[in-house]
């Protein structure tokens, strides 16, 4: 029977004697094959308190936002500390292929990567907005890893850590390149949620129960898209050059002209029915769009 709790892990060693392998060459960093793997626990969820990049292959189709897609080719997720991992309850597919590799936070102690690798939102994607590589680019990725692994097989010296975390850098530039042609290429799903995102700001604006109404957050716009609040912010960047954020604002300030040129509320009722709790706020935003005080904009239809 599957454990209720999430099995946690801290540090390389227990994944290797959880999966019943050898004793880590490296304590800090370690590339695990997938291939032929054995998992000796019976835990479905598994919390690591590491940082895990893996490229999975041969697995079942899986739901890429509102389609389906198979990937038999690489697949890569990444998770940063403290995320859950969650499997099937009938164990590791026969079929499974791939890597995994472990960082542990005290591997980037000291280094300029400790900071940026809070930078890449990928590592608080859903498993549904993974990254799917050509043949092309699984081969460089690949190549990355065997560098990794290659490096930390060898005797450990003074260059052997800067070695190791330039070639992680190099992965995740990557990653980050990989996933800017994704959200390319899967134009028609990015235009969906485009169609979805407007037709949810629009809908919230246009909700007459003004007693209940508050500025919509990030995390409310996301969750009604069934995407995370990170996937949604870089998505958004590359098709728009806006972040969640600015098209919320942008919204909510053409609902503002609308009520300003079209109703007699006062700025601070105005301000109340979108969401505002002080009408400073609400018009200084307003300014900041329009080089205007909603006032002056008011005055320039009369």
């Amino acid at each position: 029977m599957a454990n209720a709790q999430p099995l946690r892990i801290q540090s390389i060693s227990e994944i290797h004697r959880i999966m019943g392998l050898p004793k880590p060459h490296h304590p800090l960093i370690g590339v695990i094959d997938l291939a032929g793997l054995q998992n000796t626990t019976d835990a479905t969820s598994v919390i690591f308190d590491l940082f895990v990049v893996s490229l999975k292959r041969g697995c079942d189709k899986l739901f890429y936002g509102q389609q389906k897609y198979d990937f038999d080719e690489g697949l890569m997720g990444f998770m940063s500390p403290g995320q859950v991992l969650r499997g099937e309850s009938n164990g590791v597919p026969s079929n499974l292929g791939g890597w995994m590799l472990f960082i542990h936070p005290d591997f980037l102690w000291n280094t300029p990567l400790a900071k940026k690798i809070k930078q890449y939102d990928f590592f608080d994607y859903s498993t549904h907005e993974a990254l799917f590589l050509s043949e092309k680019e699984e081969l460089i990725i690949d190549g990355i890893v065997d560098n990794i692994k290659s490096e930390y097989h060898s005797n450990i010296d003074k260059f052997s850590k800067q070695i190791i975390i330039s070639h992680i850098e190099n992965l995740l530039s990557y990653a980050e390149r990989f996933y800017g042609r994704q959200f390319i290429t899967r134009e028609k799903n990015n235009h969906y949620i485009l169609e979805k995102l407007e037709a949810v700001l629009s809908d919230h604006f246009s909700d007459n129960d003004m007693s209940v109404q508050q500025l919509p957050t990030v995390h409310y716009i996301s969750d009604k898209l069934n995407v995370s609040p990170g996937y949604l912010r870089t998505l958004l960047k590359n098709l728009t050059g806006k972040t969640t954020q600015q098209h919320i604002h942008d919204k909510l300030v053409e609902k503002a002209k609308e009520k300003l040129s079209t109703t007699s509320l006062s700025v601070s009722e105005i301000a109340f029915c979108l969401g505002f709790e002080h009408h400073q706020s609400f018009s200084k935003l307003f300014k900041s769009k329009t080089k205007q005080s909603p006032l002056e904009f008011r005055q320039s239809f009369n």
